[in-house]
């Protein structure tokens, strides 16, 4: 695996579309076992978000991101469900469909439920992948219901 720290290469892989990107321009705040926090802005132009800090909970199975304006206030937090993989020189993330939002609020919206189906029908992600995506975001659901999804806004919060 790459070397851990700033020098760390990120890379995203997403089924749908299909591409592995790397997250050559986010800037990593920290790197531990438990744990990696980035800042980036959005790859492409948003009218919705600027950009943004992420949480990679890496023994959790999902990534926390407070999404910003353009002067820095919160729009909404987006988790990613997702699967930590070594990828060549660096960590690869596979995006495994399912996303969870929690607006300012404090609702919760689930997202692209059909589209991990439609992924696991078309032999994009197998059965397995997709009972893992499911299982993640049931505990992240549960984190969120129990009223500790503070602990980690909080811990993005101390990178803003």
């Amino acid at each position: 695996m790459g070397s851990i720290g700033k020098d760390l290469l990120l890379y995203r892989r997403r089924f749908i579309p299909s591409e592995t990107l790397k997250l050559r321009d986010d800037e990593i705040l920290r790197v531990d076992d438990e744990y990696i926090v980035t800042k980036w802005r959005a790859i492409k132009p948003r009218p919705d978000f600027y950009g943004g800090t992420s949480l990679y909970c890496r023994k959790q199975g999902f990534k926390v991101s407070r999404f910003e304006d353009e002067k820095g206030n919160l729009v909404y937090w987006y988790c990613d469900i997702v699967r930590e993989l070594p990828y060549e020189d660096g960590i690869l993330y596979d995006d495994l469909l399912l996303d969870v939002v929690v607006f300012k609020d404090g609702s919760v919206k689930v997202v692209d439920i059909g589209e991990a189906v439609d992924a696991c029908e078309m032999g994009l992600i197998d059965e397995a992948t997709l009972h893992l995506a499911l299982r993640n975001t049931e505990r992240l659901l549960n984190i969120i219901y129990k009223g500790e999804f503070k602990s980690y806004t909080k811990i993005i919060e101390q990178y803003l």
